[in-house]
């Protein structure tokens, strides 16, 4: 598509790399620069543990330090708009004052993500930290003028953190009854040409791997969310009959530094697969495929899975893999549940399965296998005729054309948020002024009174 620059400045955060490897979270950021770069002056920011280098694209790429506002404070300077990911709102409260008008990208539901990251440890351990989870979730509902999200599950979720935080109210009300214009949809798109792989990366080339063996791949890393284990398990059964299959997970080390040593099902995983005497022969582990080439992973692969607990997590995640598979028109068995099985169900491109249900796995894995090459195509068609980027981002495109400050925002000024909590920190600061204003005037006597002592003694010592 032909590139046409309308003059206003766009700034697109991300707090995930951006380079040879990826994973969701910088695949989305880069893929929303090439769609908002073909109209709008587009910078992509990015984390400076990134490498990233392709001058290829319709959009300019900068680096930053999380947590250091001199180093992106340069970047958003000027911009008409800038859009991040919800956290950075916490990174860089500064952005608020920057003049530019915020998009905060609320597609991952980091309080739910983080509940599981830590649920080994104590509540009494965990609560601590999760009141400045909350203290930094009521912080990003108040800074945007205008949020986004992946599906319309996580738009309810937001919407309810908008009511609590105060943001659903007479002046966005009054502004647009469905509230589309104070949050909308921005789901994970596709690319609109087809995946091409340049090289075998798969079969014929992993140590065990032949060229006809058939791949079940497992898109992404193993976080304490999904359900590795059941796919194990389920090929444990498959491989009786089909020692032709492999299982594989090409991405067990997340590529961003940041979140190395999170917990994860790495180490369970690979123990399950040595005990069922899988390991390096049906179950296969690698550390993270390069972007560069994730296309012939997904055309190399016969099925893909996305298996997972029955957790909050699930009710609000957007697997970001699934829209990789129905690019490359790749048959998928997933836990019910999410969106992602949702979209399974409406396109028909595989089969949904119950929670951690290894026999239904493994009876999905046979059948799927015996379908004729072909048999999805015109399923998957439709599918990615409808889930392009530059689909996805409309309501993203729209607010970049005509950019608007919230208009409760606009109205409130200080005393934007939850009326009650208003309140209170008014009442708290008030109270707070004013015993400042006690300890100043107190200590203001003391110094008098300690002036008039010395001035006495003074005149004292000189025999006066």
């Amino acid at each position: 598509m032909e590139r046409t620059v309308n003059g206003k400045r766009v700034v697109i955060i991300s707090h995930d790399v951006v380079g040879e490897q990826m994973a969701g979270p910088g695949i989305r950021y880069y893929n929303l620069a090439r769609t908002l770069g073909r109209e709008f002056d587009v910078l992509l920011a990015i984390p400076d543990e990134a490498d990233f280098n392709d001058g290829g694209n319709a959009f300019a790429v900068a680096s930053y330090r999380r947590q250091d506002w001199a180093s992106l404070k340069p970047l958003v300077e000027g911009a008409s708009v800038v859009l991040f990911p919800s956290d950075i709102a916490s990174d860089f409260p500064q952005l608020d004052q920057c003049g530019a008008h915020l998009v905060v990208d609320g597609y991952d539901p980091l309080l739910a993500e983080w509940l599981a990251l830590y649920r080994h440890l104590a509540p009494q351990d965990v609560a601590p930290r999760w009141a400045i989870r909350m203290e930094q979730l009521h912080q990003q509902s108040l800074i945007g003028d205008f949020f986004v999200c992946a599906s319309e599950r996580q738009r309810d979720w937001w919407l309810g953190i908008l009511e609590a935080s105060g943001r659903i109210n007479p002046y966005t009300f009054g502004e647009d009854p469905s509230l589309r214009r104070l949050i909308d949809v921005v789901p994970f798109g596709l690319p609109e040409e087809p995946p091409k792989a340049s090289r075998p990366v798969v079969k014929g080339v992993w140590p065990g791997i032949g060229p006809a063996d058939k791949v079940i791949l497992w898109g992404g890393g193993l976080w304490p969310w999904l359900d590795p284990l059941t796919a194990i398990r389920a090929v444990a059964r498959v491989h009786r009959q089909r020692p032709d299959v492999r299982l594989i997970f090409p991405g067990t080390k997340h590529p961003n530094p940041w979140l190395e040593g999170i917990p994860t099902h790495n180490e369970a995983a690979r123990r399950l697969a040595q005990e069922l005497d899988l390991l390096d022969e049906a179950v296969f582990f690698g550390d993270w495929v390069p972007y560069a080439d994730w296309p012939a992973v997904l055309l190399e692969s016969d099925i893909a899975l996305t298996l997972h607990h029955d957790t909050l997590e699930t009710r609000l995640a957007f697997r970001s893999r699934m829209l990789d598979y129905i690019w490359a028109g790749l048959p998928t068995i997933a836990t019910r549940g999410d969106a992602t099985s949702d979209l399974v169900e409406r396109y028909q491109l595989g089969t949904v399965v119950d929670y951690e249900d290894d026999v239904g796995v493994a009876e999905a894995i046979l059948e799927l296998l015996e379908r004729p090459p072909g048999a999805w195509e015109q399923q998957f068609e439709q599918a990615r005729k409808e889930l392009t980027w530059d689909q996805a981002a409309r309501p993203l495109i729209q607010f970049c054309r005509h950019p608007r400050r919230a208009p409760d925002k606009e109205a409130l000024g200080e005393r934007l948020g939850n009326p009650y909590y208003v309140e209170q920190i008014v009442h708290l600061r008030t109270l707070v002024e004013r015993y400042e204003a006690l300890v100043e005037g107190y200590e203001r006597g003391r110094f008098i009174r300690l002036m008039r002592w010395l001035h006495r003694m003074g005149r004292t010592l000189r025999g006066g």
